[in-house]
């Protein structure tokens, strides 16, 4: 809570300090930033002052990114953990309909993966290409992954708008154009 105070404080003394580029709108952007970055670095202690003062968990960025989507792309496992600790939404997608977990699966960050896994959203979760968790996790050869989604109920058979499957991108055979 201190540190959120002394942030605070220091974006007053910057407002006031240059009171004709600083607004609410602009402080509110400048605690953003932190936050994303906090994720994105993996600083904990920092994500911990947003979490400690009540921020939203699941602010969102420009593109739809959440702290835990940043976290879990940039392999910040230790952030990953805390903010799900915090009530952080796992299920959350991007503007594109990706999920931390597809974001993991792609960076290949197989134990965040796994733990994100464990949350409650659904293994068959589509993002807005059509594609699941388990279609990343066939098409980037993580089949221990793969193995794992099958058994909390992906169907490793659901395709997208191409055809495209996760036991099929498993297999080396990738679709480009939908089928007729």
């Amino acid at each position: 809570m201190r540190m959120f105070l002394l942030l605070l404080g220091c974006l007053s003394f910057a407002a006031w300090a240059a009171p004709v580029e600083q607004n609410p709108d602009a402080i509110k952007a400048q605690l953003e930033d932190y936050y994303f970055d906090a994720a994105r670095r993996g600083d904990v202690p920092m994500l911990e002052t947003f979490i400690e003062s009540g921020y939203s968990l699941d602010t969102r960025d420009s593109k739809g990114y959440t702290a835990l989507i940043l976290a879990a792309y940039h392999g910040q496992a230790p952030a990953v953990e805390r903010l799900l600790a915090a009530g952080a939404d796992a299920c959350a997608q991007d503007q594109r309909g990706n999920t931390a977990l597809m974001g993991a699966i792609f960076k290949g960050e197989l134990q965040i993966a796994k733990r994100l896994m464990a949350t409650d959203c659904s293994p068959d979760q589509r993002n807005g290409a059509g594609q699941t968790a388990a279609m990343y996790a066939g098409l980037f050869k993580r089949l221990e992954l793969l193995d794992a989604l099958q058994a909390k109920g992906a169907d490793l058979n659901a395709e997208d708008p191409l055809g495209n499957s996760a036991a099929r991108l498993a297999s080396g055979e990738i679709r480009t154009a939908a089928p007729r």
